[in-house]
């Protein structure tokens, strides 16, 4: 069995990142859970992951470029799961320890400059702490996401270290 070409990985990575945007679409319009600051955080990484992904699948480029396309798909992996580690470790506080709850996120894009909010999105409070939902009774939304990161950041950086010898 052959190994896929670059570029219909490249375009499975994106169909990935698609499900995953799904997914969270889903479980915040139909479940009804909000969204917190990191989540949102998240969120856009996989977007720029994914976003990424396609545009090298539609380039087809040559070897050093397909290179330079995993290792940024990979870093926006990096980033992704550095806040998915933040708020697993806000959730796993103790309950003492745990930053108070700001304003909701809607109250903050229109009373705050463009600065503060997304200092707001990046640094997570009290609202990111609390679990409300976990799949099979075991995950919580985060600890899913950074699964994802990590199988995210290995396909990306295995299209990036491929044999390009290989490659058709």
């Amino acid at each position: 069995m052959s190994i896929p070409s670059p570029r219909i990985i490249n375009f499975c990575v994106f169909i990935l990142c698609v499900i995953t945007i799904g997914i969270v679409l889903y479980m915040e319009y139909v479940l009804l859970l909000s969204p917190c600051g990191l989540c949102i955080s998240q969120r856009v990484f996989v977007i720029f992951c994914g976003f990424v992904c396609l545009i090298a699948a539609i380039h087809n480029p040559s070897a050093t470029t397909r290179a330079t396309y995993g290792y940024v798909a990979a870093a926006m992996c990096v980033f992704g799961s550095y806040f998915a580690g933040k708020q697993i470790w806000l959730q796993h506080l103790p309950e003492d320890q745990v930053p108070a709850c700001g304003p909701g996120l809607s109250y903050i894009y229109e009373n705050f400059p463009f600065m503060e909010t997304l200092s707001f999105l990046l640094k997570g409070d009290g609202n990111c702490a609390e679990v409300h939902f976990r799949f099979l009774g075991i995950l919580t939304i985060p600890e899913m996401a950074m699964i994802a990161f990590i199988l995210l950041f290995g396909i990306c950086m295995y299209m990036a270290f491929r044999d390009q010898s290989t490659i058709a």
